[in-house]
């Protein structure tokens, strides 16, 4: 049992992030480099959050970690090299700034445990989350004041991007060391109020292709990719930034959408191809324009990381009309009444004329269920100490 003099104990929540330029494929495989800039947006945690305790203690005897309630492997490479970088900026901050040795604390060992109010794994964005949060809280328990864009990209390269809330970049960087390689905020959560997001959830079944496995492939076989990183995406960067600060959804839907389908190009044409979208995912593709183009205009605008869950991007003004236009395409099973879930909203009636522009036969229980929210804020720190997920001896606390 850990005295409780000795522990340090912090509890923080991070954000999952949308990319809306997509980052696939590295140059530096060990420092986890991009082969290319990428830009997105940050979720809001009151819908999906990875929630993390750390604690240090100079009783514990290894480092342990949790996640949702399982004990994993702490000696993963990506986890190892997040708690080794966390502890070099630990030192160096120490060193810099004080002529005493170091305090003991530096060579406590540290347990963690982290949960996601969403699906791991399942093209959600879980990993960015889940590392941008593990960095945050070793941060704190260590006591440093750093850019901690190195510390989440060692776990998972688009967890830099959680570390800021709105929109966020992911510059590539040129260095070999990868000093260069960080995230940066480009706007933030209150820029944009009437933005709207939708994630309608198709599966969430762990895929069967990982990001990494994909990505490595793609880079190794694929001609597209090379192409779109060199000749594509440094122009959508600026493009996209502009859409953003001039809060153009036009534009911004439209680059959104282009940049989603070349990403899954890049997969096709990488040997042997890989497919993250599903039949649905292509019907909700479809669906997306054939309400535009009724309207006349890009209203509603889709993006699909790796996998085959849709991120819908739309305003305030629309969102409840293109959520009955999700439920007409794809009656609910039977939760018709948990179909929806966060950000609550009042229900449309669909006219005549858009039931026939949409001109689809109905997939029954295609979308598991949509889940409502916004742009939100990066990471931040839980004072209640009943929001500890782990115990005074250090283990995780029993479910309630």
């Amino acid at each position: 049992m850990a005295s409780e003099e000795s522990l340090v104990v912090v509890t923080c929540t991070a954000p999952v992030n949308i990319a809306v330029i997509k980052y696939w494929g590295k140059r530096d495989e060990e420092l986890i480099l991009p082969i290319n800039s990428s830009l997105s947006v940050t979720l809001h945690q009151d819908q999906l959050k990875t929630t993390t305790t750390a604690v240090i203690s100079k009783d514990f005897t290894e480092d342990q970690i949790w996640l949702n309630g399982q004990k994993e492997d702490v000696g993963q490479p990506r986890i190892q090299a997040c708690l080794r970088e966390i502890r070099r900026l630990a030192r160096k901050r120490r060193s810099t700034n004080d002529k005493d040795p170091p305090p003991l604390s530096l060579s406590y060992k540290v347990h963690v445990a982290s949960v996601n109010n969403f699906p791991t794994a399942a093209g959600l964005a879980s990993s960015a989350a889940g590392y941008a949060c593990l960095a945050y809280a070793l941060a704190q328990v260590y006591g440093i004041e750093h850019d901690l864009s190195e510390v989440a990209r060692r776990g998972s390269g688009s967890a830099c991007r959680s570390l800021y809330g709105g929109f966020v970049e992911w510059q590539m960087g040129e260095q070999a060391d990868g000093k260069d390689s960080i995230a940066r905020q480009v706007a933030s959560e209150l820029h944009w109020p009437e933005l709207r997001v939708l994630i309608l959830v198709v599966n969430a079944e762990k895929k069967p292709t990982s990001s990494t496995v994909g990505m490595q492939t793609s880079v190794e076989t694929s001609p597209l990719l090379r192409f779109r990183a060199e000749a594509v995406v440094p122009a959508r960067m600026a493009e996209m930034t502009r859409y953003i600060k001039e809060r153009d959804f036009q534009g911004f839907g439209q680059l959104t959408m282009k940049d989603s389908n070349q990403f899954h190009a890049t997969c096709l044409d990488t040997f042997p191809p890989i497919s993250y979208l599903n039949d649905v995912s292509r019907r909700v593709i479809h669906l997306v324009h054939r309400f535009n183009t009724h309207h006349g205009q890009t209203k509603v605008a889709y993006t699909f990381d790796a996998g085959p869950n849709a991120v819908i991007f739309t305003l305030d003004d629309t969102v409840a009309e293109f959520v009955a236009a999700v439920r007409h395409s794809f009656p609910p099973e039977s939760n018709g009444d948990k179909f929806l879930k966060g950000l609550p909203m009042k229900p449309a009636l669909l006219s005549d004329e858009l039931k026939a522009a949409l001109d689809m036969n109905p997939t029954p229980g295609g979308i598991k269920y949509i889940i409502s929210t916004q742009v939100g804020p990066g990471p931040q720190i839980l004072d209640d100490p009943h929001a500890h997920l782990l115990g005074p001896d250090g283990l995780p606390k029993p479910a309630a």
